[in-house]
């Protein structure tokens, strides 16, 4: 097994040298540097994490013309797309992430408008398998969950208005985020929520092969994903606040959808307490969303109760108002009949 697993990386070596020398002999001069600096990053049969001089090295392309971030965007989607590679898959998606994380408006941008068509699945890596061993098949799984997640994070950073930052928490990211869910609306607080929650149930469909986080890469996926994650909490956090607060002003169905997100949210608690192994807790977040839905199932039952007391009125009112009209007909009746038999006595009598 010793000797066919170096087999492989000697394999693997060999692809990237090729590919390398193919590029040098590219007519397509531009470009050729671009990809080679992109093979540099996502090489064969290695299982660690690019080193962090040649992910700064793709990043530094974000910092010329949009036409060079382009070129980058696209070289490293064409060795995505190009690859049945469960490592070479995973060092671009973990690429692709550090461009989201780290890198320029201009390559964040290309890389948000790619393909120009548009789409969900722009990753495209929802039925990757590699089949050449175990190992690679093992961390298929892992691709297709990756590339799942980093195409929720560009979905809902377009949804947000604003790219989900990965940085260490601070005072005046809190109070930008803050700030721009106080002057949001109820509806658009709604949509946002609604897409936070889709994002973390698709970040807590793990494979089942956890114990694949002693591999070097997977484990730097999962941490830089436990940071998305830290992200998302924050944005939930106010957005839960801000909505408890508007709670009265919210429509039965509002309510509905808000208290369905909370309870969909907290089904991925046990999953993400697995994957993150207990880090990222954040147990002030989980007692708010458990005391919010206590909040929304006491209003929309309050709402209820208080309906069913106006329709009883209203039956009651509808029920009188009948038996009313009843009587008034009733009554004028007697008083036509009686009016006709005084007239015809009153003729007779005259007779």
């Amino acid at each position: 097994m010793g000797h066919l697993k170096k087999l492989r990386i000697f394999l693997g070596i060999f692809k990237d040298r090729a590919s390398l020398i193919k590029t040098t002999l590219s007519t397509k001069r531009r470009t050729s540097s671009i990809r080679r600096t992109i093979i540099r990053a996502t090489t064969h049969g290695v299982s660690s994490p690019p080193p962090d001089r040649r992910i700064v090295a793709v990043l530094s392309y974000g910092h010329g013309t949009r036409r060079k971030a382009g070129a980058c965007i696209g070289a490293l989607m064409d060795r995505l797309h190009g690859t049945h590679n469960a490592f070479v898959s995973l060092k671009c998606l973990f690429t692709i992430h550090n461009i989201i994380t780290r890198g320029s408006f201009i390559l964040k941008d290309q890389l948000s408008i790619y393909p120009s068509s548009g789409g969900r699945n722009f990753l495209n890596l929802s039925m990757f398998r590699d089949n050449s061993n175990l190992e690679t098949w093992e961390l298929s799984p892992w691709v297709r969950w990756y590339a799942g997640v980093l195409e929720k994070n560009l979905t809902v950073s377009r949804i947000l208005g604003s790219y989900l930052c990965s940085s260490k928490p601070n005072k005046k990211n809190d109070n930008d985020i803050e700030e721009k869910v106080l002057a949001s609306m109820s509806s658009d607080l709604l949509i946002e929520m609604d897409a936070l929650v889709g994002f973390v149930e698709e970040i807590s469909n793990t494979p089942t092969s956890l114990h694949l986080q002693t591999n070097g890469l997977v484990y730097e996926i999962v941490r830089l994903v436990s940071e998305d994650y830290r992200s998302i909490q924050r944005e939930i956090f106010f957005r839960v606040v801000e909505l408890g607060y508007r709670i009265t002003s919210l429509s039965v169905s509002e309510l509905t959808q808000l208290l369905t997100d909370l309870k969909k949210f907290e089904d991925c608690k046990e999953r993400l307490s697995l994957l993150f192994m207990n880090r990222k807790r954040n147990d002030a977040l989980w007692d708010l969303v458990n005391e919010t839905k206590m909040e929304i199932l006491t209003a929309v039952n309050r709402r209820l109760q208080d309906k069913t007391v106006v329709k009883n009125i209203w039956k009651r009112s509808n029920v009188e108002s009948t038996e009313l009209k009843h009587l008034s007909r009733f009554a004028a009746s007697v008083d036509g009949w009686f009016g006709l038999d005084r007239v015809s006595l009153a003729v007779s009598t005259v007779r």
